[in-house]
C-alpha cells in the first residue's frame, strides 16, 4: 500500500523554498486490546468522574489547571490556551547547517519521510547536496499547534526529517553523580575489551523482534481458530554472587561456543 502524506509544508533555505509533503517513517506495533464487560463481553467506555461525589462528568464541563505545588492549581481557559498557541504556518525554515555527529543521539525523538510535493528538481538537488557535503540541517516549523525543531538529512537520496527534543527534555549524564566503587582493575578492563571485540558484528533490525507481541498474536490466532493454546512457564534462573572477572571470562567461553557452532550473527 502506498504511502499517505500526513501533511504539507515548504523547506526555506534563504529565499529558496522547496515544497515537500510529510510521511511518517515509522509506525507503532504496539498491542492494544478491546475492553469488554466481565459478564455480557460488550464494550466498555471511560469517563470522567468528579473525584468528590463520583458523579460522571461530560467533557463540556471540564476545565484544564496547572499544577503548581502539591495543592495549589492555576486554572486555564480554552481561550486563554488559544491565544498563546504558535502562529499556524507550512514553513519548515532551516536556520544552519551542522555536521551529523554535533546532534547528539539522545535529542532524536521521531522520524519522519519528506517526499517531493509538485517539483522534485529542487528536492532532489537539495538531498544529493546534503549527503555530498556530509550535513545535517536545523530546522523549526510549526505543525497542528506545536513548535517543533528538526533535523534535515538525506537518506539514500531521499529527505528525512527528524524531530529533536527540546533542551530541558535532555538529561545530563552527570546528573548520575560520579560512579563509586573499587578502582578498576586491569585483568578485567583487558577481558571487558575481549569480550567486545568477540561480539563486535553488523546490526541487522530484523534479528531483534517484539517477542511479546509475537507470543499474543499466536495466542490470538489459535483462539480464534478454537485451539487451546500452549501455555509455556518461564523459571527465572538462579543467580549467585561472582566476581566480575569470573562472570566476563564465562562470557567469553560463551561466545566462543557460540562461534564455534556457527551461531554468531
Amino acid at each position: 500500500m502506498a504511502a499517505r502524506a500526513i501533511w504539507k509544508g515548504v523547506v526555506k533555505l534563504g529565499k529558496a523554498e522547496v515544497p515537500v509533503k510529510l510521511y511518517s517513517a515509522v509506525t507503532d506495533k504496539s498491542i492494544h486490546f478491546r475492553l469488554l464487560h466481565k459478564t455480557d463481553l460488550e464494550p466498555v467506555r471511560q469517563q470522567m468522574i468528579n473525584a468528590e461525589t463520583e458523579e460522571p462528568v461530560a467533557w463540556e464541563e471540564i476545565r484544564k489547571a496547572f499544577p503548581i505545588t502539591r495543592s495549589s492549581l492555576v486554572v486555564l481557559d480554552k481561550e486563554e490556551l488559544d491565544e498563546i498557541l504558535p502562529e499556524a504556518s507550512r514553513d519548515i525554515e532551516v536556520t544552519r547547517f551542522v555536521d551529523p555527529e554535533d546532534i547528539d543521539h539522545r535529542w532524536y525523538d521521531r522520524a519522519y519521510y519528506l517526499g517531493p510535493d509538485q517539483s522534485s528538481e529542487h528536492y532532489f538537488a537539495l538531498a544529493e547536496a546534503l549527503e555530498k557535503k556530509k550535513k545535517e540541517g536545523v530546522a523549526q516549523w510549526v505543525m497542528r499547534g506545536k513548535n517543533y525543531i528538526g533535523a534535515l538529512r538525506a537518506d539514500d537520496g531521499y529527505l528525512m526529517l527528524i524531530v529533536l527534543r527540546h533542551a530541558d527534555e535532555v538529561i545530563d549524564a552527570e546528573s548520575l553523580g560520579a560512579p563509586q566503587g573499587r578502582a578498576l582493575d586491569k585483568r578485567e578492563l583487558a577481558m571487558a575489551e575481549q569480550l567486545i571485540d568477540a561480539l563486535s558484528g553488523e546490526f541487522k533490525a530484523d534479528e531483534f523482534k517484539d517477542e511479546y507481541r509475537e507470543r499474543v498474536l499466536e495466542l490470538v490466532k489459535m483462539k480464534a481458530k478454537g485451539r487451546k493454546p500452549k501455555v509455556v512457564k518461564f523459571r527465572p534462573k538462579t543467580t549467585k554472587e561472582e566476581s566480575l572477572d569470573k562472570v566476563l571470562a564465562a562470557s567469553l567461553a560463551g561466545v566462543g561456543k557460540k562461534r564455534a557452532a556457527g551461531g554468531s550473527r
